[in-house]
């Protein structure tokens, strides 16, 4: 690219994220509009852009016809031969110059209006088909600012939005702050693509796990199950597909390292990791640890219900804090 406009037009691309072509077309389009806005006339005009003078060229395109019934958009036969001699033949198009420097300030002020449209629509579109099949990825960002008690997180050039239900009650943020949280929804509305994050979702608990245990990551340790109240406690049932491998020692990693690591980005929210079982008693009985269950019997199995019975010292212990483990 060489001429002023040419390069104007690959800088401002590199800049919103766009290819040139989105651009060009933004450009030929205001031109049109602004075109038809000064014109006034029924012509069939086409915009096309010079990609050697870096000019919008503008045409009037009139169609060969036998009988002409509408002389702006038609021309006949004979006339097209006086033109274009014998190559002109019955249907096809061709396009007349018309000048563009006669538009004026008020089709200028058009045609940048239709630019900056074109390009913002063509950027929010970009952003939407970017980040609508990333939903339930882990992405980092910085608290940019505060609305109304939701986050405002810069992602690089985009924002997204963390509302208040979705953050951890024992969280708080100043502007500058590194977060990590889950995408859980990508949707359209009039203002632009709205990315929503979660920091409580389940999702993020189950994509820590995968970041920070590569036993995780390569499928030989398995999350079968999860549970969590963001904030206070969460518990994940593991399972090994290789018998000497350990699913809770892997998760846990020596001293403590690999769970430590996630429950410092929760911000202290505790971990219990059991080894999955498909006998739901011993499930249950391994969920309840460190209460020691004497008895476990299923009630309804459809319905998925249990009665545990445990010492009585043993009882809130079973229960949990606010009633978590039941």
């Amino acid at each position: 690219m060489s001429n002023p406009l040419q390069l104007t037009i690959e800088a401002l691309a590199k800049e919103k994220g766009l290819e040139p072509d989105v651009i060009i077309a933004a450009i030929e389009d205001a031109v049109l509009a602004a075109s038809r806005k000064y014109y006034k006339s029924n012509e069939d005009l086409h915009t096309k852009f010079n990609t050697e003078t870096g000019e919008v060229e503008l045409f009037a395109v009139r169609q060969i016809v036998n009988e002409v019934s509408n002389s702006e958009t038609e021309i006949s036969l004979e006339e097209a031969q006086k033109l274009y001699g014998a190559d002109a033949e019955i249907d096809m198009r061709i396009e007349f110059p018309k000048a563009t420097d006669v538009l004026g300030r008020i089709a200028a002020q058009t045609a940048k209006q239709v630019i900056f449209q074109k390009v913002r629509e063509a950027e929010r579109e970009n952003i939407y088909a970017e980040y609508c099949d990333r939903v339930g990825e882990v992405i980092n960002g910085l608290v940019k600012r505060f609305e109304s008690g939701d986050v405002i997180v810069e992602m690089g050039w985009v924002e997204a939005l963390l509302p208040r239900k979705e953050q951890s009650r024992v969280e708080n943020y100043t502007t500058g702050d590194r977060v990590r949280a889950v995408i859980k929804e990508v949707n359209r509305v009039a203002k632009g693509p709205q990315i929503t994050l979660s920091r409580t979702d389940p999702a993020l608990l189950i994509k820590l796990f995968d970041q920070e245990v590569p036993e995780i990551y390569d499928g030989t340790v398995q999350i079968r199950g999860y549970v969590r109240e963001a904030g206070d406690r969460a518990k994940v049932a593991v399972f090994s597909r290789e018998r000497d491998v350990d699913p809770v020692g892997a998760c846990v990693g020596m001293k403590g390292t690999r769970v430590q690591s996630i429950i410092r980005e929760l911000r202290g929210e505790k971990i219990d990791i059991v080894e999955w079982s498909d006998d739901p008693v011993v499930l249950v009985t391994s969920a309840l640890s460190p209460a020691r269950v004497q008895r476990v019997t299923i009630i309804d199995e459809a319905e998925k219900v249990m009665e545990v019975v445990v010492e009585d010292r043993q009882l809130s212990l079973a229960i949990g804090k606010k009633g978590q483990n039941v």
